[in-house]
């Protein structure tokens, strides 16, 4: 084979940016100078492979302002343009999507997030900047934010902890590495809920060989006393996703079952603060006296998910090691995206916009049960209930197969999973759907007449 040439790496390199639309018409390309400096090659190399791609039409002088791509040879509709998918993570890799589709889940309501206040806290908390805050942040999060989370935990979901038991995180990914980094070995076995969410499961047996499927029921997890597991992943809230909470008698023989074999609980409080009837249900870690549960909270339910930010509680016996943990895997989080979320609750933004949010959700819930019911009828079955983001739509012909309707409809443009996707187990074909960001009943109406289409 031929060696190729310095100049032909140069020619290859911007030749096929061009092709692909990342270098577009019009667009600068890089000076010689410091495209040479990158490559490691000559100034003259790299001005050699530059003149072959003006001699062919792909990049022309403009003076003063540079050499740029042509517009003469090369236009938009000419240029293939990359493909940049972006997924729902713990899905399928067919769940592929570029923009926010219908029925998304796990996306809050966006339409009603008070962009003006968070612009103006946002862009007063960047003047604000000074010389200490453009070093490294805190390993464990920003203090000041820490105290605030342990102040508003205490006051909403009734959890009693310090603001050193309190670390940030970038998502519930990092939140679960982080933990089971801590607390267990390869070795370990885990129990998990079925049906639970997906990801869960993918970010464990990435790392763990012994995961135990333990099925939910109307009361929520059903854990056996005598199971034999150093960890239990529960979402005693609202369970995901079948939206059922634990009851108080199953919330105490589980702490109880901790307490018994020096276990441990993971409680998963993605969406504990949405309650569609009544005050939201205190947290698990409230009932617990012995220290033995982990708690996990996020802010991309009550806020936003682009800002990238959750938060753990550890034990007090624990706090030392995840500290030394954290040192090796920092939480990730932009130091100023701490400092504007922590100006939100400071001002008393972010209770006002989840009780909002509260009475925003349970109106779209109901507007989004309704239609389904009054176009699909007794095709479908929509039971009540007590919170959460999303609805279980139960499909009442039982050979429906629903996750190739689901499947269907992704390609119809619609979000959609299949219960059977969350589950190791057989269960009732339905769809999980979201309903936060269904705005209006003419909207929704069209969306459940195309899903009527696609042969529900």
């Amino acid at each position: 084979m031929a060696k190729i040439l310095a100049y032909q790496k140069v020619y290859k390199r911007i030749h096929a940016a061009i092709l692909q639309g990342i270098l577009k018409p019009g667009e600068r390309i890089p000076a010689a100078r410091v495209l040479s400096k990158e490559m490691g090659v000559a100034r003259g190399t790299v001005e050699e492979g530059y003149a072959i791609l003006k001699a062919e039409g792909y990049i022309e002088s403009s003076g003063q302002a540079g050499t740029r791509v042509s517009e003469k040879l090369l236009t938009p509709s000419k240029i293939e343009k990359p493909k940049v998918n972006t997924r729902q993570p713990g899905f399928t890799s067919e769940i592929q999507t570029a923009q926010l589709l219908p029925f998304q889940l796990g996306i809050p309501a966006l339409d009603a997030f008070p962009r003006k206040a968070w612009s103006r806290m946002a862009a007063r908390c960047a003047r604000n900047i000074n010389k200490d805050d453009l070093a490294y942040p805190c390993a464990y999060g920003l203090a000041p934010l820490r105290t605030s989370i342990a102040q508003y935990l205490q006051l909403s979901r009734g959890v009693q902890c310090e603001p050193t038991q309190v670390f940030i995180t970038s998502g519930y990914v990092n939140s679960i590495n982080w933990i089971t980094q801590v607390l267990l070995n390869a070795q370990s076995t885990i129990a998990i809920e079925d049906p639970g969410y997906p990801l869960t499961a993918k970010i464990l047996k990435a790392k763990f060989s012994h995961i135990v499927s333990v099925p939910v029921d109307e009361e929520g997890i059903n854990l056996p006393s005598n199971i034999a597991a150093d960890v239990v992943i529960v979402t005693p809230t609202h369970q995901s996703p079948t939206c059922v909470s634990l009851s108080l008698q199953r919330r105490q023989a589980l702490l109880d079952w901790a307490n018994r074999h020096q276990s441990w609980i993971i409680e998963d409080d993605y969406d504990g603060e949405y309650r569609h009837t009544g005050l939201p249900l205190p947290a698990l870690k409230s009932l617990d006296s012995q220290d033995r549960v982990v708690y996990s909270g996020t802010f991309s339910k009550v806020l936003v998910p682009s800002l990238r930010i959750a938060y753990i509680v550890v034990p007090k016996t624990k706090v030392q090691a995840f500290e030394q943990c954290a040192e090796l895997y920092a939480g990730n989080v932009a130091a100023l995206t701490q400092a504007c979320v922590l100006a939100f609750i400071e001002e008393g933004q972010l209770s006002r916009h989840i009780q909002r949010m509260r009475k925003l959700y349970r109106e779209r819930r109901e507007l989004t049960a309704r239609v389904f019911k009054q176009i699909l009828g007794d095709k479908i079955s929509i039971e009540n209930q007590p919170g959460g983001m999303h609805m279980i739509v139960k499909l009442n012909n039982p050979d429906i197969n629903d996750v190739e309707l689901s499947n269907k409809m992704m390609a119809a443009g619609l979000f959609a999973q299949g219960l059977s996707q969350w589950s190791s187990r057989p269960v009732h074909p339905s769809l999980i759907l979201s309903f936060t960001n269904i705005c209006t009943e003419e909207e929704c109406k069209k969306l459940v007449y195309k899903i009527k289409a696609i042969g529900i």
